[in-house]
């Protein structure tokens, strides 16, 4: 499966964002899909993933309560809705996709398929 993630911007603290994630090629209902960041100088860090039918969310502490992720399998897409954003959300944002179960979807081994990042700034 293609993945190509977009949406990414500049926003300020405590603003929103809504990144997106297609999928151009493939059987995308039978993929979980996750979201990773990569901030500046950093090793990249899973933040969310959502299981192949929507029905199984998981977040980072760091981000639960301010990030929901979703899907529609009929138009391919996977959402990442980003609120209260601070600096420390900062960084390029990838969509992935994997057949793993969901103790495997934290670690980025385990994902197939990437989408190019797209970048998140948030300024203080």
């Amino acid at each position: 499966v293609q993945l190509q993630a977009s949406g990414g911007g500049v926003v300020q603290t405590g603003g929103s964002l809504r990144l997106s994630c297609t999928a151009s090629s493939g059987t995308f209902s039978s993929y979980a899909i996750g979201w990773f960041r990569q901030a500046p100088g950093k090793e990249r860090e899973y933040v969310a993933s959502i299981n192949w039918n929507g029905g199984s969310a998981n977040y980072i502490d760091s981000v639960r309560g301010r990030f929901t992720i979703s899907r529609t399998n009929a138009q391919k897409m996977v959402y990442l809705q980003m609120n209260s954003l601070t600096p420390e959300d900062t960084g390029v944002y990838y969509c992935a996709g994997t057949r793993t179960v969901l103790s495997g979807r934290s670690n980025a081994n385990n994902y197939n398929y990437w989408g190019q990042g797209t970048l998140v700034t948030v300024s203080s």
